[in-house]
């Protein structure tokens, strides 16, 4: 039988799961989304398949210096749905950072695997965090290439 002819599915054997710790320190919501959610959902490891989870972990710290675009306005907006209710609205870059990240990640994840995704990313305001037991490795997004990383 020729190997080349059958499509290779992984299985949870294949389910080995990384934990990266990347710093916001000066980095862009947009770029630093979009790595993001690549880790997320597998996409740079050799045996990604969309139908099985083969994602990694994601710790990002320094979150309250990411750079988030002034001139665009970015609102948290509460909807209660009820008669006589108003909405609520406030600005999110300036209070909640994280809040604004996470938001960010989970509109480039598909709708139907986000919530699911987005439990293995942890946001951190400062340099703290207590994932240091899981060993993660340190992604500095100014020099590396995401291409060019093994597993």
């Amino acid at each position: 039988m020729n190997s080349l002819n059958k499509t290779f599915l992984p299985n949870l054997q294949y389910e080995t799961r990384n934990w990266f710790i990347i710093d916001c320190q000066d980095q862009h919501l947009g770029r630093l989304a979009t790595i993001v959610a690549t880790l997320l959902k597998g996409k740079l490891k050799p045996h990604y398949y969309p139908a099985t989870d083969i994602g990694d972990y994601v710790v990002l710290i320094n979150a309250d210096s990411v750079i988030i675009n002034k001139k665009s306005k970015h609102f948290i907006v509460n909807k209660p749905g009820r008669p006589g209710h108003s909405l609520k609205i406030r600005a999110a870059a300036d209070s909640l950072p994280e809040f604004t990240i996470e938001h960010a990640i989970k509109g480039m994840l598909s709708p139907t695997n986000a919530k699911r995704l987005i439990r293995r990313l942890n946001i951190y305001s400062g340099e703290n965090h207590p994932h240091s037991a899981q060993n993660p490795i340190k992604l500095d997004l100014n020099t590396s290439d995401l291409k060019t990383l093994s597993f």
